[in-house]
This record gives structure tokens, C-alpha cells and sequence, in this order.
């Protein structure tokens, strides 16, 4: 029998697009990770990191994750091993972790961590670790598997418990050689060897690639980059987290994976498609995996339109979105077109006005006459901004403002 594995990362809970809450998405998707772990009779269920969107996430994600986390641990017989990414307080997710491992549940916020060898009664058992390092025994499976585990590490973290003290020319050398050093250790051809982590990785010399919008950044120039030849042989399967869209980075017959999130975060990410990754493996055989797509989330859309009633009528037509969108105009938009757009959608994101130019006009030399009136002086600026006259409502407006 072979262990089967879910791999996902980057729920970021409590995260919301713009003013738009997306708590009710993440527990549909959510809900929806658990049912694929239960309908495939999932043995491991591995997080890689970027659990919560902030430190400090609201107190309803907060319920959110360790409710979820517990399902899918099945009070115990199924490990769950979740890491900190860059988003996440280590400390806080830590501080749960006695309390979680009587649920089967395995949080590793620092590097360097050590999981202390425990069993649970009708359940697996951690049988030996070490620093960055466990393994695991399940009942049902016959032989050990083996986790190397690195959660995301800033400076601060990477001066204190991986000993690094220039982040810029180290952490990858100082990673492989640690890597290498607990697989010669612990990860021979008896069990399943597997790693975690949450970092930037990549192919030397491949494709370099796009970290989310609007993420904080882990990469700066070269110098946080891990190439993916920094993993030892002995791994069969590496998760990844971070990156938001799904990367299959390593040799076919040593996936790297990064799952991706499981909702699109940013309107960078419309269009994308979402999923899970179902891993199968065995001791000494190359690892498998499919993707499992991901449904409940809300399509992330960016729509242009030169005509607010067919924009109207797209937006009755797609109610489940959430919408980026630009309308393309000879002049300002009304005040009752907005609400009329508005009025048609809860998800609109954004509205962007663009106002079409039918000429061009030499900004560089421009003669203003002075002894106008205040009304006639701003509709000179605003031909000179907009290469078009203000509309009534414009100047009904800016009448208001100056008579206030």
C-alpha cells in the first residue's frame, strides 16, 4: 500500500480583496480541501505555510483554521503538518502546539524546530526527530515517513536558529548542506521522505518566477533565491508555499511542487485556476501527483466595456464574480450611471474610468487668461487635463463646492 498525501498552502485567512470579505469563500474552499482529503482516503495532509494573511488575523479565521485543521485530522488518525510562511507570527503558531497534537495536528512555526516523540492512542506516532527533521508511523502503513520541515525564515529568524549570519550568500548553500546532512542522517530507501517548506525556489538557471501581487516579497534581487538542486536526492516529493500559481519546478522523477492557494488573492491572479495536489508514493519509487481542482471560490474578473447598459447587463449575468472594471467613455461618468453599476453587483472591486482622447494638444506652451471668472478658469484647467470639456455635472458640482 502506498501513502497518499494532500498537499496545499497559502489559505491566507482572513484575507480580503480590497474592502470585499472573502471569509465566507475560504470556508467554502476549505470544506471543499476536506471532502477531496476524506473522498481520497488522504494518510497525510501536509500546509506549507502562509496559514493566516497577517500576525494578528481575526479572531474568526483564527476559529476557522483550528476547526478545519481538526477535520482533516480526523481526531488523529490523520497527521496534518502545517508550517509558518511569511505572513504568519511563528510564535503564534506554536503557541497551540501541545494542544494540537492530541488532535494529530503538527504546527511548526520556527526553523530548526524539534517535534518531541509522542503516540497517539488509535492513532500514529512520531518514533524519532531531530532538528528541522520527524518521522512519522501510521498504523495502516508499514513503513516510516520521514519530514524535513522549514518553515520561512526572515533574518532575524535565520541569525537565530539556522546560525546565518550574511542571509545574502548563505541561505542556499547553508539549507543544502543542512538538507543533505538529515537525509544521509534519517532518509534511506526503507520509508517515504518528504519536504516542507515555504521559500522562493526555482531552477537554476530556469525560468524565474512571478511572486503573488501584492504579497510581501521574499525575494529581494537573487539573494533569498533557493535553487530547487539544493534538495537532496533522497527526497521523493517537495511542498512547497508561497507562490500563489502552481509550478512544478523539479525533475519528474523528484517533483517540487508549489500548490498554489486555493483562491485567486489579486486580480493578478484572474483567470487562474485553483487546486489541490494528491500525491501518491511509495519507498524507493518516484512520486506521483494530480491536481485536484479547487471550485468554490469566486472568479476574479477584469471586464472593459464603452457602454454602461452592456456592462449592467454583464454583471446581472455574472453575479458569483468579483469584478475589476473599466469603462471606456467620451466623458465623466454620472452619478446615476455609478449607482446604476453598483446597484447591479455586490462584487465589484473596482470601477476605472477612462476617458477616450480624441486629439492632442501642446501642454508645454499654454496661454491662461487670468482675468476670467473662477468657473471659466477650471473649465481651461480641465481642458488642458482631460483634452475635453467638463460636463454639466461637473460644473453643477464644482458650483456647489465654491458657493459652500
Amino acid at each position: 500500500m502506498g501513502l497518499k498525501i494532500l498537499h496545499t498552502a497559502d489559505w491566507h485567512l482572513g484575507k480580503r480583496l480590497d474592502s470585499i470579505s472573502r471569509m465566507e469563500e475560504q470556508l467554502n474552499v476549505l470544506n471543499e480541501i476536506c471532502e477531496i482529503a476524506d473522498a481520497e482516503n488522504v494518510d497525510l495532509v501536509l500546509i506549507a505555510g502562509d496559514l493566516f494573511d497577517t500576525f494578528n488575523p481575526p479572531v474568526e479565521s483564527i476559529e476557522l483554521f483550528y476547526r478545519v485543521l481538526k477535520r482533516l485530522a480526523r481526531n488523529g488518525e490523520r497527521p496534518v503538518i502545517a508550517i509558518a510562511g511569511n505572513h504568519d507570527s511563528p510564535d503564534r503558531v506554536d503557541a497551540t502546539d501541545p494542544l494540537a497534537k492530541a488532535c494529530g495536528i503538527l504546527l511548526i512555526g520556527h526553523p530548526n524546530a524539534i517535534v518531541q516523540p509522542f503516540e497517539l492512542e488509535d492513532g500514529f506516532k512520531i518514533t524519532q526527530s531531530d532538528e528541522s527533521f520527524l518521522e512519522l508511523q501510521l498504523p495502516h502503513i508499514e513503513f516510516p515517513i520521514r519530514v524535513i520541515h522549514t518553515p520561512y525564515a526572515n533574518e532575524i529568524r535565520l541569525k537565530q536558529f539556522l546560525g546565518i549570519e550574511d542571509k545574502g550568500t548563505a541561505l542556499h548553500e547553508n539549507l543544502k548542506e543542512k538538507w543533505e546532512s538529515i537525509a544521509t542522517k534519517y532518509c534511506d530507501e526503507k520509508g517515504v521522505n518528504l519536504l516542507i517548506s515555504h521559500l522562493f525556489m526555482m531552477q537554476r538557471n530556469g525560468e524565474l518566477l512571478e511572486e503573488p501581487d501584492g504579497e510581501k516579497a521574499i525575494k529581494v534581487g537573487n539573494a533569498d533565491v533557493i535553487y530547487s538542486d539544493a534538495i537532496p536526492t533522497q527526497i521523493q516529493y517537495t511542498a512547497l508555499g508561497h507562490l500563489h500559481r502552481h509550478h512544478q519546478i523539479g525533475r519528474e522523477t523528484h517533483p517540487v511542487v508549489y500548490s498554489g492557494s486555493p483562491l485567486c488573492y489579486s486580480f493578478s491572479e484572474a483567470g487562474q485556476e485553483k487546486y489541490a495536489m494528491l500525491v501518491e508514493v511509495k519507498p524507493n519509487t518516484t512520486a506521483s501527483y494530480k491536481k485536484i481542482l479547487l471550485q468554490a471560490g469566486r472568479a476574479l474578473c477584469k471586464k472593459t466595456f464603452d457602454d454602461v447598459e452592456k456592462a449592467i447587463a454583464w454583471l446581472h449575468e455574472n453575479p458569483y464574480t468579483l469584478v475589476e472594471l473599466t469603462l471606456i467613455s467620451d466623458t465623466f461618468l454620472a452619478t446615476d450611471d455609478l449607482k446604476n453599476i453598483r446597484n447591479a453587483h455586490d462584487g465589484i472591486v473596482y470601477i476605472i474610468p477612462k476617458i477616450r482622447v480624441n486629439g492632442s494638444e501642446n501642454k508645454d506652451a499654454v496661454s491662461v487668461n487670468l482675468d476670467q471668472d473662477i468657473q471659466a478658469l477650471f473649465v481651461d484647467y480641465f481642458k488642458y487635463k482631460h483634452q475635453q470639456d467638463p460636463n454639466d455635472e461637473l460644473l453643477d458640482l464644482f458650483d456647489e463646492l465654491m458657493n459652500q
